[in-house]
């Protein structure tokens, strides 16, 4: 059985808040190196010729880090999971949603969180580079910028990992 060192891991600070998401080879690294120490294992051991390792599921790091809080990143695929995969003008689920600015930069909008949607391309073209008020049209949720919250930061990763629901949830 072939093991993958490329499974994600959850790191936790020294005071139990989740804070990125590494390799099992990077928390092994860390662990080996006394800078972090398991946590929970729940995934088997890696063997090596002299020895084994546990398999990482979750790790805490042994020193406290200060870290500025973290933002999403304002990138397409941020956007799709912020609305839910969904046309914000019809509420459409289909393949190929694009991203919508709601005021046209045309006309002054900006590229940025509250003026950015998903939009089917039907909707999209029916909008056009026209504003809201000339077509008719309202999106269904108002944009904002997603939540800096561990539970949506690390909410990708939980649907394989589901030992880490427990701290994630309490950030």
């Amino acid at each position: 059985m072939e093991v993958s060192l490329h499974t994600p891991v959850l790191v936790l600070n020294a005071n139990f808040e989740p804070i990125n998401v590494c390799t099992t080879r990077r928390a092994i690294g860390l662990i080996l190196n006394g800078k972090a120490n398991l946590v929970m294992n729940g995934r088997g051991e890696i063997k090596t010729v002299s020895s084994s390792f546990p398999r990482p599921s979750i790790i805490r790091l042994e020193k406290m880090i200060k870290r500025p809080r973290l933002r999403v990143r304002l990138t397409k695929r941020e956007i799709l999971r912020r609305d839910n995969f969904t046309c914000q003008y019809c509420g459409q689920r289909v393949t190929n949603l694009t991203i919508d600015h709601v005021i046209p930069r045309h006309l002054g909008g900006e590229h940025s969180w509250d003026n950015l949607v998903t939009a089917c391309p039907a909707c999209n073209h029916r909008k056009g580079s026209h504003t809201l008020e000339q077509v008719h049209m309202k999106p269904i949720t108002t944009p904002q910028e997603p939540p800096t919250s561990a539970q949506y930061l690390f909410a990708r990763h939980v649907g394989d990992n589901d030992e880490w629901i427990p701290f994630i949830d309490g950030w």
